[in-house]
């Protein structure tokens, strides 16, 4: 199978919580996009730290790189890539018009940075799972973990996903990274997911190249317990299909996996 140089969709990637999935990357630009600064990301620095919602790329161009896909054998379409997804304002119409052309499901990786805002709620309405960002509980864990934009706060962010989960009729996901610095509140982030009580709960450590280590299978094992009561996952315990992607090498470094 030839390889392709898209510009804005690659993969698909084998991806530990969404089998195999397709991305699409609604911010590209070339620079990574995002409101947060993760120190533990793949995708590396972000270079536009910013919470304002923009157009970045026409409906019509994504639309026209998923028509030129091969037969695939797809579990999600998924919407992540270098930067926060729903700093895009058209991603409502994205998902539409991409549910009008492919059968698959639709996922959307987000760091809940936005979920207050009452047009990103809209959007994610859309989408049949979500799988929000939850590092910290507290202020200083939030801003040492997620080096968020200034007007960020991780109050709102916690009641935008308890108020998103009250309206949403599809499958919420917290997906959670664990790192030597937020281990030792494991039980308080756990608290807050049991009062949202998600469908599911992604136990994440960063395994991918970054300047974090991730923490041991041992350690992960530790903090999963806290979670008792809900549908846990963790990156250690599951298993990754085997995927061949239609993308090429260029295509797959400048986009983050899934």
């Amino acid at each position: 199978m030839g390889k392709k140089s898209y510009k804005y969709i690659y993969g698909p990637v084998p991806s530990w919580r969404l089998g195999s999935s397709l991305g699409i990357d609604p911010v590209s630009t070339g620079k990574k996009i995002c409101s947060f600064d993760c120190p533990y990301c793949q995708v590396g620095k972000t270079e536009v730290l910013t919470d304002k919602r923009r157009v970045f790329i026409p409906v019509e161009e994504i639309i026209k790189e998923l028509k030129l896909l091969p037969d695939l054998k797809i579990d999600y379409i998924t919407f992540s890539g270098a930067g926060e997804p729903t700093l895009a304002a058209n991603l409502g119409q994205m998902i539409k018009e991409v549910k009008r052309v492919r059968p698959e499901k639709i996922a959307v990786l987000t760091n809940s940075s936005l979920m207050r805002r009452e047009d990103v709620q809209k959007d994610l309405l859309l989408a049949d799972f979500v799988i929000a960002k939850l590092d910290a509980v507290s202020k200083d864990m939030f801003e040492l973990m997620n080096k968020p934009a200034e007007t960020i706060k991780i109050e709102a962010i916690i009641q935008s996903i308890k108020d998103f989960k009250s309206l949403y009729k599809g499958k919420l996901a917290l997906q959670i990274m664990f790192v030597k610095q937020n281990k030792k509140h494991a039980s308080e982030i756990a608290n807050v997911a049991k009062e949202i009580h998600p469908d599911e709960i992604q136990i994440n450590t960063p395994l991918r190249p970054c300047s974090v280590k991730p923490l041991s299978k041992q350690e992960l094992h530790e903090i999963k317990k806290n979670f008792d009561g809900l549908n846990v996952m963790s990156v250690y315990e599951t298993e990754v299909k085997e995927v061949e992607p239609v993308s090429d090498k260029d295509t797959m470094r400048r986009r983050g996996k899934i």
